[in-house]
């Protein structure tokens, strides 16, 4: 089974909209084992925010980005949820790897005269 056919098989499956913008958030992974679908979908939603971050993500034009990223975290979750025993670690990770994406790195001029 691939990453595709396993967010296929979601239920409620997701309004059109948010579909396409979930497979092309995935990409090529949409072909990847579902065996590594929780981190695949982390890793989208990591990539997506990234970009968010360094644009324009206060307008309503990154609404459907906003909550495509929502969604495939919501989705590694589910999928992460299979796996009981990792779940904390999984979380943990997944909260550390978010977290950083809020602390904006040092101005260059700030870094060189330190």
């Amino acid at each position: 089974m691939t990453v595709g056919d396993w967010l296929t098989r979601r239920t409620p499956p997701p309004p059109p909209a948010l579909r396409a913008r979930l497979h092309s958030a995935l990409g090529d992974a949409m072909a990847a084992d579902a065996i590594d679908v929780a981190d695949t979908c982390l890793a989208a939603a990591e990539r997506m925010m990234v970009d968010l971050l360094n644009g324009e993500c206060t307008s309503r034009d990154s609404a459907l980005d906003l909550l495509t990223a929502d969604a495939l975290v919501t989705y590694a979750f589910e999928a992460a949820g299979e796996s009981p025993r990792a779940l904390a670690r999984r979380a943990s990770d997944a909260m550390r790897r978010f977290a950083a994406l809020g602390v904006a790195p040092p101005h260059r001029e700030q870094a060189a005269a330190e």
